[in-house]
């Protein structure tokens, strides 16, 4: 990807604010079961210890835990598809974006705060307060332009980047089912 693409991503703006508010559709599950491999998966099992099941979450150190274990709560990361489809017109590439699941939802700040519970399939997680934000491979992999459009005030207050989750509830969750407000 040329990083010193300049899109006009603001153009887009307009769809991601009008994504479902209340009940969405999971669109993609994406499986990280190590740096870099991605595994696109028709389902997968959400687990309060384990993160999504095969999911490299559980082996991935934190400096935000007391003992550098896991951090519980990004176990979980969701993004927009419609933010994918302004940087990433190619489905193919979407996985790059390293997140698990791939919803048509509002996760804007607004709709979603902190603490939020969404039934996803047949698992509850709940939005956590921690920040999800574009880091250095995200600009790598869909342009500088595409990480100041998601890393800008409207952009972070739509949670572009998508959010954090942590799994309270253990479930099934497959391509097609509804996420919603719990």
């Amino acid at each position: 990807m040329d990083t010193t693409t300049d899109r006009d991503l603001d153009r887009f703006t307009d769809d991601v604010r009008a994504a479902p508010r209340d009940v969405g559709t999971v669109v993609l599950i994406v499986r990280r079961p190590s740096a870099d491999v991605r595994e696109i998966l028709a389902e997968a099992e959400l687990d309060p210890v384990l993160g999504l099941a095969g999911d490299d979450w559980i082996r991935r150190r934190s400096r935000n835990t007391p003992d550098g274990s896991a951090d519980p709560e990004d176990q979980l990361t969701i993004m927009s598809t419609r933010v994918l489809a302004a940087i990433a017109p190619d489905r193919d590439r979407w996985p790059l974006a390293g997140d698990q699941l791939y919803v048509d939802l509002d996760l804007g700040e607004e709709n979603l705060p902190a603490g939020t519970r969404l039934a996803v399939g047949g698992a509850i997680v709940r939005v956590s307060e921690k920040p999800h934000t574009g880091c250095a491979k995200f600009s790598e992999r869909f342009g500088s332009d595409a990480l100041r459009w998601i890393n800008g005030p409207i952009g972070r207050g739509l949670r572009m980047r998508g959010l954090n989750a942590r799994i309270e509830q253990a479930g099934t969750v497959r391509v097609g089912d509804t996420i919603r407000k719990a």
